[in-house]
């Protein structure tokens, strides 16, 4: 692995996923791979990765993805995960590791400078990991430079809150018992919801050179989990969760409240609550 670089413009996000929300991740890796799964599968899909490629998985996290397409592209290929949080990363290099899957690897690095080559990859991919670069136009440049003629690009990204109830549902539980942070100065901001305006993406996009920019709503109901991992989930991640750690004097109310919403939404298979994604493709000519 390589040391992230000093002076990087993502040094913020480089501490928070290096911190407590990388350990937290990390520690519930297989309850938020089974939540969001289904959604890198259809961006996997739109990619159709195909034996002996190579291929750069951004934002890989736990590693689900890269496992995935490591088995894609066969002994023949080669796919290297690429995220800045350690905790994250040493998870997906035990996964590898277990799996035997020696043509996958990872790399801790800043994929918005890192170095990958010119002309040297045949796919980019990303499940919920584009949205945190603080100069996305430069990330993407680095992507097309690094995709050779004909490459392929394929991430999936969230709609905006108020079309993801399995985060905006959590969130209200809670701002019945405690009162609403102000809103976001930079609603462009690195976060989860900073890809939510497609036409924003595809000037990024168009912007650094890719062509046949398709941009695809997908909605899907998501979780499956039990109420207790359900509700653990809703304590650890989300806008829910951040107000239950800005409230800790209001936790035995907000957690309440939470119980009470998803309890709401269990059915025989579990918690299900809908989404909404972007399904991204684009091409390098």
């Amino acid at each position: 692995m390589t040391e992230p670089q000093s002076a990087d413009p993502n040094a913020d996000q480089i501490a928070y996923w290096n911190d407590k929300a990388g350990e937290t991740w990390a520690r519930l890796q297989g309850l938020l791979d089974r939540q969001i799964a289904p959604l890198g599968a259809r961006a996997m899909a739109a990619l159709d990765p195909r034996g002996g490629e190579t291929l750069l998985d951004i934002g890989c996290g736990c590693g689900d993805t890269t496992l995935a397409l490591a088995r894609a592209v066969g002994g023949e290929g080669a796919v290297a995960g690429v995220d800045i949080s350690l905790p994250m990363l040493q998870v997906a290099g035990r996964r590898i590791e277990a799996e035997g899957l020696t043509q996958a690897g990872v790399i801790e690095a800043d994929a918005q400078i890192h170095d990958f080559g010119a002309e040297t990859v045949d796919g980019v991919f990303s499940r919920f990991g584009v949205m945190f670069f603080h100069q996305p136009e430069a990330a993407f440049a680095n992507f097309y430079r690094a995709l050779k003629r004909g490459g392929r690009l394929a991430f999936v990204c969230w709609r905006p809150l108020t079309e993801n109830p399995w985060m905006l549902a959590p969130l209200s539980a809670a701002l019945k018992v405690v009162p609403a942070p102000p809103p976001p100065t930079d609603p462009l901001a690195p976060g989860p919801f900073a890809f939510s305006d497609p036409d924003r993406v595809r000037t990024i996009l168009a912007g650094v050179g890719f062509s046949d920019i398709v941009i695809k709503p997908y909605d899907l109901a998501i979780g499956g989990h039990d109420l207790e991992n359900a509700l653990l989930l809703a304590q650890k991640v989300g806008p829910g969760a951040l107000l239950l750690r800005e409230n800790p004097d209001r936790k035995d109310a907000i957690v309440a409240a939470l119980k009470e919403t998803l309890q709401a939404h269990l059915g025989p298979d579990g918690v299900f609550f809908e989404s909404a994604t972007w399904i991204v493709t684009a091409h390098k000519a």
